[in-house]
């Protein structure tokens, strides 16, 4: 909360549910379905907006490397396949 922001008075549901106030969804761009991280301060209970990577995009990325690799040189092995999700991961891990 900064120095100029009011509080926000929520109310805990029956099933242990809470809303998160519209204009602070909008300023963290939380949307539905978005993955949180809670865990409690003291006495406090914390949420973190967690940011996950789009696996789509990876996998696409990986099924056109081994398409590729099937165009050029036929059917390939699952080792094959292997070698080519593991230098992806280690592309991605190093940053490359």
């Amino acid at each position: 909360m900064t120095k100029n922001e009011a509080p926000n008075i929520i109310t805990v549901s029956d099933k242990g549910q809470i809303v998160i106030p519209q204009s602070i969804r909008e300023k963290l761009g939380i949307k539905p379905r978005n993955k949180l991280l809670i865990y409690n301060y003291q006495d406090a209970i914390i949420l973190k907006k967690l940011e996950m990577p789009d696996f789509t995009k990876e996998l696409e990325e990986i099924y056109r490397k081994i398409d590729g690799k099937i165009a050029k040189y036929g059917e390939l092995s699952d080792q094959d396949i292997d070698e080519i999700i593991q230098k992806f991961r280690k592309q991605k891990s190093s940053g490359s």
